[in-house]
């Protein structure tokens, strides 16, 4: 979906109907200033119980919780996408220092993810040199 978006959004700029920089500060201010991020919770909150929690403050669009890749469990953070601004700064300001499930949770608006790079992949260093891998485990021989 928010690749159809990108493709829908670059050929408008082509053709001229809208404008690149309006259209960025458009996305970024409603996709950040309506995203929350949720710190502090508890191993056992589910996304769908994080939601529920959310939507008393207003329409939530998404509830996301970040899971750890190896053990599958929670990392203790995620994220709340609100519909509007407004009712993500009530949540904002409702839930921060506010318990969730036996946890403090802490609010506050997502930052904007940051590409490492430049949005290049990082250089990988590769194998280490065989001279200098050697170098170091051969030690001098004491019957010298």
């Amino acid at each position: 979906m928010a690749a159809l978006a990108r493709i829908g959004g670059r050929h408008l700029k082509s053709v001229g109907v809208i404008n690149s920089s309006a259209s960025s500060f458009f996305s970024q201010r409603r996709g950040v200033a309506s995203k929350l991020f949720v710190g502090g919770l508890s191993f056992c909150t589910t996304e769908q119980g994080l939601s529920e929690a959310f939507s008393k403050c207003g329409q939530v669009v998404e509830a996301q919780i970040v899971m750890d890749r190896v053990s599958d469990r929670s990392k203790g953070f995620g994220f709340v996408t609100f519909a509007s601004v407004d009712e993500a700064q009530k949540a904002l300001m409702e839930f921060n220092g506010q318990q969730l499930n036996g946890r403090v949770i802490f609010v506050d608006y997502a930052k904007a993810k940051q590409s490492f790079g430049g949005g290049r992949y990082p250089i990988a260093r590769g194998p280490p040199d065989p001279v200098e891998v050697a170098a170091t485990t051969t030690e001098p021989s004491k019957n010298d």
